[in-house]
Protein backbone atom coordinates (compact mmCIF):
# COMPACT_ATOMS: atom_id res chain seq x y z
CA UNK A 1 0.00 0.00 0.00
CA UNK A 2 2.93 2.36 0.58
CA UNK A 3 3.76 2.74 -3.03
CA UNK A 4 0.19 3.76 -3.92
CA UNK A 5 -0.17 6.60 -1.34
CA UNK A 6 1.32 9.39 -3.56
CA UNK A 7 -1.05 8.45 -6.38
CA UNK A 8 -4.09 8.47 -4.07
CA UNK A 9 -3.04 11.82 -2.56
CA UNK A 10 -2.72 13.28 -6.09
CA UNK A 11 -6.23 12.13 -7.02
CA UNK A 12 -7.71 13.65 -3.86
CA UNK A 13 -6.04 16.99 -4.52
CA UNK A 14 -7.31 16.92 -8.12
CA UNK A 15 -10.91 16.26 -6.98
CA UNK A 16 -10.78 19.11 -4.42
CA UNK A 17 -9.49 21.51 -7.06
CA UNK A 18 -12.29 20.54 -9.47
CA UNK A 19 -14.95 21.11 -6.80
CA UNK A 20 -13.49 24.53 -6.02
CA UNK A 21 -13.56 25.53 -9.68
CA UNK A 22 -17.21 24.39 -10.08
CA UNK A 23 -18.23 26.30 -6.95
CA UNK A 24 -16.60 29.49 -8.19
CA UNK A 25 -18.23 29.04 -11.59
CA UNK A 26 -21.68 28.60 -9.97
CA UNK A 27 -21.24 31.78 -7.92
CA UNK A 28 -20.20 33.63 -11.02
CA UNK A 29 -23.33 32.47 -12.87
CA UNK A 30 -25.61 33.55 -9.96
CA UNK A 31 -24.01 36.97 -9.82
CA UNK A 32 -24.52 37.37 -13.56
CA UNK A 33 -28.19 36.29 -13.33
CA UNK A 34 -29.04 38.57 -10.38
CA UNK A 35 -29.14 41.84 -12.37
CA UNK A 36 -31.26 40.16 -15.03
CA UNK A 37 -33.78 39.00 -12.39
CA UNK A 38 -34.10 42.57 -10.97
CA UNK A 39 -34.92 44.06 -14.35
CA UNK A 40 -38.69 43.20 -14.25
CA UNK A 41 -40.97 44.55 -17.02
CA UNK A 42 -43.12 47.59 -16.07
CA UNK A 43 -46.54 46.65 -14.63
CA UNK A 44 -49.48 46.78 -17.01
CA UNK A 45 -52.33 49.12 -16.06
CA UNK A 46 -55.55 50.32 -17.65
CA UNK A 47 -55.93 54.06 -18.07
CA UNK A 48 -58.62 56.49 -19.17
CA UNK A 49 -57.87 59.76 -20.93
CA UNK A 50 -60.15 62.44 -19.52
CA UNK A 51 -62.22 64.65 -21.80
CA UNK A 52 -64.26 67.75 -21.14
CA UNK A 53 -67.95 67.79 -21.98
CA UNK A 54 -71.12 69.79 -21.49
CA UNK A 55 -72.93 68.27 -18.55
CA UNK A 56 -76.52 68.78 -17.44
CA UNK A 57 -76.99 68.22 -13.72
CA UNK A 58 -80.26 66.94 -12.30
CA UNK A 59 -81.76 67.14 -8.83
CA UNK A 60 -83.75 64.26 -7.38
CA UNK A 61 -86.86 65.68 -5.72
CA UNK A 62 -90.04 64.34 -4.22
CA UNK A 63 -93.13 64.48 -6.38
CA UNK A 64 -96.77 63.47 -6.26
CA UNK A 65 -98.92 62.34 -9.17
CA UNK A 66 -102.17 64.22 -9.88
CA UNK A 67 -104.83 63.64 -12.51
CA UNK A 68 -104.87 65.71 -15.69
CA UNK A 69 -108.59 66.36 -15.12
CA UNK A 70 -110.85 65.46 -12.20
CA UNK A 71 -114.66 65.64 -12.20
CA UNK A 72 -116.74 64.96 -9.11
CA UNK A 73 -120.21 63.85 -10.18
CA UNK A 74 -123.08 65.45 -8.24
CA UNK A 75 -126.82 65.58 -9.02
CA UNK A 76 -128.34 68.88 -10.12
CA UNK A 77 -131.94 67.88 -9.31
CA UNK A 78 -133.61 66.02 -6.47
CA UNK A 79 -134.91 62.48 -6.89
CA UNK A 80 -134.52 58.76 -6.49
CA UNK A 81 -131.74 56.92 -8.33
CA UNK A 82 -133.36 54.34 -10.60
CA UNK A 83 -130.28 52.81 -12.22
CA UNK A 84 -126.50 52.95 -12.49
CA UNK A 85 -125.01 52.42 -15.94
CA UNK A 86 -121.27 51.99 -15.34
CA UNK A 87 -118.85 49.51 -13.78
CA UNK A 88 -116.65 50.90 -11.06
CA UNK A 89 -113.06 51.31 -12.24
CA UNK A 90 -114.02 51.27 -15.92
CA UNK A 91 -113.04 53.82 -18.54
CA UNK A 92 -115.87 56.12 -19.60
CA UNK A 93 -116.15 58.69 -22.35
CA UNK A 94 -117.54 62.20 -22.13
CA UNK A 95 -121.33 62.02 -22.56
CA UNK A 96 -121.72 58.44 -21.33
CA UNK A 97 -124.79 57.94 -19.15
CA UNK A 98 -123.89 57.24 -15.51
CA UNK A 99 -127.11 57.43 -13.44
CA UNK A 100 -130.83 57.76 -14.06
CA UNK A 101 -132.90 59.79 -11.60
CA UNK A 102 -136.67 59.16 -11.55
CA UNK A 103 -137.94 61.60 -14.23
CA UNK A 104 -141.68 61.40 -13.46
CA UNK A 105 -142.01 64.71 -11.58
CA UNK A 106 -139.89 66.55 -14.14
CA UNK A 107 -141.86 65.13 -17.04
CA UNK A 108 -145.01 66.38 -15.38
CA UNK A 109 -143.43 69.80 -14.77
CA UNK A 110 -142.51 70.00 -18.44
CA UNK A 111 -146.03 69.10 -19.53
CA UNK A 112 -147.42 71.78 -17.21
CA UNK A 113 -145.01 74.38 -18.54
CA UNK A 114 -145.92 73.50 -22.13
CA UNK A 115 -149.62 73.89 -21.26
CA UNK A 116 -148.98 77.28 -19.69
CA UNK A 117 -147.14 78.28 -22.84
CA UNK A 118 -150.11 77.30 -24.96
CA UNK A 119 -152.45 79.42 -22.80
CA UNK A 120 -150.08 82.36 -22.93
CA UNK A 121 -149.78 82.09 -26.72
CA UNK A 122 -153.61 82.02 -27.04
CA UNK A 123 -154.00 85.09 -24.81
CA UNK A 124 -151.32 86.88 -26.75
CA UNK A 125 -153.05 86.08 -30.04
CA UNK A 126 -156.35 87.46 -28.74
CA UNK A 127 -154.66 90.55 -27.34
CA UNK A 128 -152.93 91.28 -30.65
CA UNK A 129 -156.21 90.96 -32.56
CA UNK A 130 -157.96 93.28 -30.13
CA UNK A 131 -155.20 95.86 -30.37
CA UNK A 132 -155.36 95.71 -34.16
CA UNK A 133 -159.16 96.11 -34.16
CA UNK A 134 -159.05 99.06 -31.77
CA UNK A 135 -156.44 100.73 -33.91
CA UNK A 136 -158.74 100.48 -36.96
CA UNK A 137 -161.70 101.82 -34.98
CA UNK A 138 -159.66 104.75 -33.72
CA UNK A 139 -159.26 105.93 -37.28
CA UNK A 140 -163.08 106.34 -37.48
CA UNK A 141 -163.13 107.98 -34.04
CA UNK A 142 -165.32 105.12 -32.82
CA UNK A 143 -163.27 104.62 -29.63
CA UNK A 144 -161.10 106.80 -27.52
CA UNK A 145 -157.32 106.97 -27.76
CA UNK A 146 -157.06 105.63 -24.20
CA UNK A 147 -158.76 102.40 -25.16
CA UNK A 148 -156.37 102.01 -28.07
CA UNK A 149 -153.39 102.50 -25.77
CA UNK A 150 -154.77 100.02 -23.25
CA UNK A 151 -155.27 97.36 -25.95
CA UNK A 152 -151.71 97.76 -27.25
CA UNK A 153 -150.32 97.52 -23.71
CA UNK A 154 -152.37 94.38 -23.10
CA UNK A 155 -150.99 92.85 -26.30
CA UNK A 156 -147.39 93.56 -25.24
CA UNK A 157 -148.09 92.14 -21.80
CA UNK A 158 -149.48 88.98 -23.39
CA UNK A 159 -146.33 88.68 -25.55
CA UNK A 160 -144.19 88.98 -22.40
CA UNK A 161 -146.21 86.21 -20.76
CA UNK A 162 -145.51 84.03 -23.79
CA UNK A 163 -141.76 84.60 -23.35
CA UNK A 164 -142.00 83.79 -19.66
CA UNK A 165 -143.88 80.59 -20.46
CA UNK A 166 -141.25 79.68 -23.05
CA UNK A 167 -138.55 80.16 -20.39
CA UNK A 168 -140.46 77.87 -18.05
CA UNK A 169 -140.59 75.22 -20.74
CA UNK A 170 -136.84 75.50 -21.32
CA UNK A 171 -136.18 75.28 -17.58
CA UNK A 172 -138.40 72.21 -17.29
CA UNK A 173 -136.58 70.58 -20.18
CA UNK A 174 -133.20 71.30 -18.54
CA UNK A 175 -134.35 69.81 -15.24
CA UNK A 176 -135.68 66.77 -17.05
CA UNK A 177 -132.33 66.43 -18.81
CA UNK A 178 -130.57 66.55 -15.45
CA UNK A 179 -132.35 63.35 -14.45
CA UNK A 180 -129.86 61.63 -16.79
CA UNK A 181 -126.45 62.13 -15.16
CA UNK A 182 -123.70 61.89 -17.80
CA UNK A 183 -119.89 61.96 -17.75
CA UNK A 184 -118.52 65.49 -18.29
CA UNK A 185 -115.01 64.21 -19.18
CA UNK A 186 -113.38 61.00 -20.37
CA UNK A 187 -111.35 58.98 -17.90
CA UNK A 188 -111.41 56.23 -15.30
CA UNK A 189 -114.44 56.29 -13.04
CA UNK A 190 -114.12 55.45 -9.36
CA UNK A 191 -116.44 53.72 -6.95
CA UNK A 192 -120.07 54.76 -6.59
CA UNK A 193 -121.08 56.18 -3.21
CA UNK A 194 -124.78 55.39 -3.74
CA UNK A 195 -126.89 52.54 -5.08
CA UNK A 196 -130.24 52.28 -6.82
CA UNK A 197 -133.09 53.55 -4.66
CA UNK A 198 -131.02 56.22 -2.92
CA UNK A 199 -132.45 59.72 -2.58
CA UNK A 200 -130.15 62.42 -3.90
CA UNK A 201 -130.47 66.19 -3.76
CA UNK A 202 -129.28 68.95 -6.02
CA UNK A 203 -125.63 69.99 -5.50
CA UNK A 204 -125.19 67.78 -2.45
CA UNK A 205 -121.81 67.82 -0.69
CA UNK A 206 -121.09 64.11 -1.26
CA UNK A 207 -120.15 63.24 -4.81
CA UNK A 208 -121.86 60.26 -6.41
CA UNK A 209 -118.55 59.21 -8.00
CA UNK A 210 -115.36 60.74 -9.41
CA UNK A 211 -113.86 60.57 -12.89
CA UNK A 212 -110.12 61.09 -13.35
CA UNK A 213 -108.32 61.52 -16.65
CA UNK A 214 -105.04 59.58 -16.39
CA UNK A 215 -103.70 60.06 -19.93
CA UNK A 216 -101.85 62.38 -19.88
CA UNK A 217 -101.08 62.92 -16.20
CA UNK A 218 -99.29 65.47 -14.03
CA UNK A 219 -96.45 65.08 -11.53
CA UNK A 220 -96.24 67.96 -9.04
CA UNK A 221 -92.70 68.47 -7.74
CA UNK A 222 -91.61 70.56 -4.77
CA UNK A 223 -88.48 72.42 -5.83
CA UNK A 224 -86.35 74.84 -3.75
CA UNK A 225 -87.18 78.42 -4.67
CA UNK A 226 -83.46 79.24 -4.97
CA UNK A 227 -83.16 77.00 -8.03
CA UNK A 228 -85.84 78.76 -10.06
CA UNK A 229 -83.39 81.17 -11.67
CA UNK A 230 -81.36 78.26 -13.04
CA UNK A 231 -84.52 76.80 -14.55
CA UNK A 232 -84.84 79.87 -16.79
CA UNK A 233 -81.63 79.00 -18.63
CA UNK A 234 -82.85 78.47 -22.25
CA UNK A 235 -80.12 75.87 -22.82
CA UNK A 236 -81.44 73.69 -19.99
CA UNK A 237 -83.68 70.86 -21.13
CA UNK A 238 -87.23 70.50 -19.84
CA UNK A 239 -87.18 66.70 -19.72
CA UNK A 240 -88.07 64.98 -16.45
CA UNK A 241 -87.74 61.33 -15.48
CA UNK A 242 -89.23 59.67 -12.42
CA UNK A 243 -88.67 56.64 -10.25
CA UNK A 244 -91.51 54.85 -8.51
CA UNK A 245 -91.64 54.63 -4.74
CA UNK A 246 -89.85 51.26 -4.80
CA UNK A 247 -87.00 52.66 -6.91
CA UNK A 248 -88.20 51.24 -10.24
CA UNK A 249 -87.42 53.68 -13.10
CA UNK A 250 -90.47 54.77 -15.09
CA UNK A 251 -89.86 54.42 -18.82
CA UNK A 252 -91.68 57.53 -20.08
CA UNK A 253 -89.99 60.93 -20.14
CA UNK A 254 -92.07 63.90 -19.04
CA UNK A 255 -91.81 67.59 -19.81
CA UNK A 256 -91.87 70.55 -17.45
CA UNK A 257 -95.01 72.62 -17.93
CA UNK A 258 -94.81 75.53 -15.50
CA UNK A 259 -93.65 76.68 -12.08
CA UNK A 260 -96.05 78.16 -9.56
CA UNK A 261 -95.93 81.89 -8.89
CA UNK A 262 -95.83 81.63 -5.10
CA UNK A 263 -93.40 80.13 -2.58
CA UNK A 264 -94.53 77.93 0.29
CA UNK A 265 -93.55 79.92 3.37
CA UNK A 266 -93.21 76.79 5.49
CA UNK A 267 -90.86 74.84 3.22
CA UNK A 268 -89.39 77.51 0.94
CA UNK A 269 -90.30 75.45 -2.11
CA UNK A 270 -92.18 76.12 -5.32
CA UNK A 271 -94.52 73.66 -6.99
CA UNK A 272 -93.26 72.65 -10.44
CA UNK A 273 -95.52 70.59 -12.70
CA UNK A 274 -94.39 68.04 -15.29
CA UNK A 275 -96.63 66.24 -17.76
CA UNK A 276 -96.31 62.55 -18.74
CA UNK A 277 -98.23 60.67 -21.42
CA UNK A 278 -98.82 57.72 -19.04
CA UNK A 279 -100.20 55.54 -21.83
CA UNK A 280 -99.95 52.42 -19.67
CA UNK A 281 -101.74 54.18 -16.76
CA UNK A 282 -98.96 53.09 -14.41
CA UNK A 283 -98.86 56.48 -12.68
CA UNK A 284 -101.93 56.95 -10.50
CA UNK A 285 -103.19 60.08 -8.72
CA UNK A 286 -101.80 60.40 -5.21
CA UNK A 287 -98.75 58.22 -5.89
CA UNK A 288 -95.38 59.44 -4.55
CA UNK A 289 -92.42 59.39 -6.96
CA UNK A 290 -88.85 60.64 -7.11
CA UNK A 291 -88.37 63.05 -9.99
CA UNK A 292 -85.07 63.85 -11.70
CA UNK A 293 -85.32 67.50 -12.70
CA UNK A 294 -82.69 69.47 -14.69
CA UNK A 295 -80.96 71.91 -12.33
CA UNK A 296 -77.79 73.29 -13.96
CA UNK A 297 -75.69 73.21 -17.12
CA UNK A 298 -71.89 72.94 -16.73
CA UNK A 299 -69.59 73.74 -19.64
CA UNK A 300 -66.24 71.87 -19.89
CA UNK A 301 -67.12 69.44 -17.11
CA UNK A 302 -64.61 66.69 -16.24
CA UNK A 303 -65.93 63.25 -15.27
CA UNK A 304 -63.56 60.61 -13.89
CA UNK A 305 -64.41 56.90 -13.34
CA UNK A 306 -65.10 56.18 -9.70
CA UNK A 307 -62.53 53.35 -9.60
CA UNK A 308 -59.78 55.88 -10.40
CA UNK A 309 -60.40 57.85 -7.18
CA UNK A 310 -58.58 56.62 -4.06
CA UNK A 311 -59.60 57.82 -0.62
CA UNK A 312 -56.64 58.17 1.71
CA UNK A 313 -56.60 57.62 5.45
CA UNK A 314 -56.76 61.37 6.07
CA UNK A 315 -60.07 61.53 4.08
CA UNK A 316 -58.49 63.21 1.06
CA UNK A 317 -59.19 61.91 -2.44
CA UNK A 318 -56.38 61.20 -4.89
CA UNK A 319 -55.77 59.69 -8.33
CA UNK A 320 -52.76 58.11 -10.02
CA UNK A 321 -51.87 60.12 -13.14
CA UNK A 322 -49.35 59.31 -15.89
CA UNK A 323 -47.07 61.80 -17.58
CA UNK A 324 -45.83 61.60 -21.18
CA UNK A 325 -43.13 59.11 -20.13
CA UNK A 326 -45.71 56.84 -18.42
CA UNK A 327 -44.31 57.70 -14.99
CA UNK A 328 -46.85 57.53 -12.16
CA UNK A 329 -47.60 60.50 -9.91
CA UNK A 330 -50.13 60.78 -7.09
CA UNK A 331 -52.35 63.85 -7.45
CA UNK A 332 -54.88 65.31 -5.03
CA UNK A 333 -58.37 65.54 -6.52
CA UNK A 334 -61.55 67.27 -5.36
CA UNK A 335 -64.84 65.71 -6.49
CA UNK A 336 -68.37 66.95 -5.89
CA UNK A 337 -71.08 64.47 -6.85
CA UNK A 338 -71.58 61.09 -8.48
CA UNK A 339 -72.92 61.04 -12.04
CA UNK A 340 -73.75 57.43 -12.80
CA UNK A 341 -70.48 55.46 -12.34
CA UNK A 342 -68.30 58.58 -12.44
CA UNK A 343 -67.35 61.50 -10.20
CA UNK A 344 -67.71 65.11 -11.22
CA UNK A 345 -64.30 66.73 -10.76
CA UNK A 346 -64.11 70.13 -9.12
CA UNK A 347 -60.30 70.48 -9.06
CA UNK A 348 -57.11 68.47 -9.55
CA UNK A 349 -57.70 66.90 -12.96
CA UNK A 350 -57.87 68.36 -16.45
CA UNK A 351 -58.88 67.29 -19.93
CA UNK A 352 -56.13 65.13 -21.47
CA UNK A 353 -54.92 63.66 -18.15
CA UNK A 354 -54.45 59.90 -18.15
CA UNK A 355 -55.64 58.31 -14.91
CA UNK A 356 -55.16 54.71 -13.84
CA UNK A 357 -58.40 52.80 -13.25
CA UNK A 358 -57.10 49.24 -12.75
CA UNK A 359 -53.87 47.73 -11.46
CA UNK A 360 -53.69 50.31 -8.66
CA UNK A 361 -52.25 47.75 -6.27
CA UNK A 362 -49.18 47.39 -8.52
CA UNK A 363 -48.25 51.06 -8.79
CA UNK A 364 -46.69 53.74 -6.65
CA UNK A 365 -45.47 57.25 -7.39
CA UNK A 366 -42.30 57.43 -9.46
CA UNK A 367 -42.44 54.07 -11.24
CA UNK A 368 -42.91 53.56 -14.96
CA UNK A 369 -45.88 51.51 -16.13
CA UNK A 370 -47.16 49.99 -19.36
CA UNK A 371 -50.53 51.70 -19.91
CA UNK A 372 -53.36 50.47 -22.08
CA UNK A 373 -56.40 52.63 -22.87
CA UNK A 374 -59.48 51.08 -21.30
CA UNK A 375 -62.47 50.41 -23.50
CA UNK A 376 -65.57 52.52 -22.78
Amino acid sequence: MGKFEPRIRYRLLLAAASATILTLAGCSDQQAAAPQAMQMPPPAVDVVTLKSETLELKDTLAGRVSAFRTAEIRPQVNGIILKRFFDEGATVKAGDKLYQIDPSLYQAALASAEAQLTVAEANAYAARLKAKRYKELSKKSAISAQEVDDSEAAAKQADAQVKAAQAEVRSAKVNLGYTEITAPISGVIGRSTITEGALVSAQQATALTTIRQLTPIYVDIQRPAASLMRMKNPSLSRSVTVELDDGTPYADVGELQFADVSVDQGTGTVNVRAQFENKDALLLPGMFVRANVPSALIENAILVPQQAIVRQANATTTAYVLDDANVVSLRGVEVTRAIGDKWLVKAGLNAGDRVIISGLQKVKPGITVAPEEAKP
